[in-house]
């Protein structure tokens, strides 16, 4: 007798295979991360596992941190039931997101010293580009530049690796607003890697699950009662992925290169993908120059992020989220369907409308303090 086969769906509900992983997907990534979270914030404080309030914090209270458990094995759980051709195809990935797993809780418990956690990553995004090929091997013709040469792509990616990773680290400083970035990132990912074929339905079920566990998260992260950080456990995962979506987003339009012309060709891919990410990018440039023009480190630690000047105005939590990540999602629109000019001055559009979002607060500021 042969086992069930979940093909065989299809034919006693008539739903697809496909639909029916990223239902199963979403929901149990949802469902795994809701249920563990209670269990997660109890045992952190019996065991006082908890992050304290230091003078950059926005919070002021002694809170669990170690929501980054829940999201990495429901996302584990449920992506290697519903998109098991991502672990077969890419064999290092879940060698890649338990190494970042583990340091992350370890600091998370402990604390980790910074240059740790950055070998970390960097060997995290090594052996993914390395040993399974996910690459930024072309720029697409931006800057005048087209094919990179081996080494280089794999340098260029790990530094891109290591920037997000961080960059989600840095913007994880309120309430919601790494997981709504995230989510929103999840859904642009998704959207694109559906409409380009079903070879690559296996990214939109990862997309999925990501989305469900950070949708569950936030539940607690918002709430007062049981309150609850990502940590650096759940950031640097968050990071690792979406970089991970991404520079698989660049990779669909170079499919057959350099044996053919890509089946579908988009100059200005990689500006989508600045576009869908563009609040750490923006964020963690414009805190690191601020930090150099001031003769500063750029890892000193500070209140100059973009939901630090949103949180002067007067604003809470949800509000400053829902606004960054409203801003993020107009400019994936604009991104979106401006894709097709001149890929310069799309590039420029981008960071120009990140920048302006960026500081309309500090205008704001000003303007109500006279």
């Amino acid at each position: 007798m042969g086992g069930f086969d979940i093909r065989e769906v299809k034919n006693i509900l008539g739903v697809d295979t496909f639909y029916l992983k990223c239902i199963i997907g979403f929901v149990g990534a949802f469902f795994l991360t809701y249920v563990s979270i209670p269990k997660i914030i109890r045992v952190s404080y019996k065991k006082g596992l908890m992050a304290n309030p230091g003078e950059r914090s926005s919070h002021k209270e002694r809170t669990p941190n170690l929501g980054g458990i829940s999201i990495f094995y429901s996302v584990v759980i449920m992506s290697s039931i519903c998109a098991y051709e991502l672990f077969s195809t890419y064999i290092f990935l879940f060698a890649a997101i338990i190494i970042l797993f583990f340091i992350g809780l370890m600091d998370d418990i402990l604390v980790v010293a910074p240059d740790k956690k950055i070998y970390a990553q960097i060997v995290s995004a090594l052996i993914v580009s390395v040993g399974s090929n996910v690459r930024i091997g072309h720029f697409f013709g931006i800057m005048g530049i087209e094919l990179l040469p081996y080494w280089f792509s794999i340098v260029f990616t790990i530094l891109i690796f290591v920037f997000l990773i961080n960059a989600f680290n840095l913007i994880d400083g309120i309430d919601g607003l790494a997981s709504g970035v995230a989510i929103l990132g999840c859904g642009a990912f998704m959207f694109t890697f559906w409409r380009l074929g079903r070879i690559n339905y296996p990214m939109v079920v990862l997309a999925l699950t990501l989305a469900g566990s950070l949708l569950a998260f936030l539940r607690f992260n918002f709430s007062r009662k049981h309150k609850i950080f990502m940590g650096d456990t759940g950031s640097m995962i968050v990071g690792f992925l979406l970089s991970f979506m991404g520079i698989k987003f660049l990779n669909l339009f170079l499919l057959q290169y350099p044996f053919g012309a890509p089946v579908y060709y988009l100059q200005s891919a990689p500006v989508i993908v600045v576009a869908i990410l563009i609040v750490p990018i923006i964020d963690t440039i414009g805190v690191s120059l601020i930090r150099i023009s001031k003769g500063l480190s750029p890892f000193t630690a500070d209140k100059n992020h973009m939901h630090h000047r949103y949180l002067k105005l007067g604003l809470s939590h949800k509000q400053v989220t829902f606004i960054i990540v409203a801003e993020n999602a107009f400019i994936i629109v604009v991104a979106y369907f401006l894709r097709h000019i001149n890929v310069h001055l799309l590039l420029f559009i981008i960071l120009a409308l990140g920048l302006i979002f960026s500081f309309l607060p500090n205008i704001a500021y000003k303007k109500n303090k006279f």
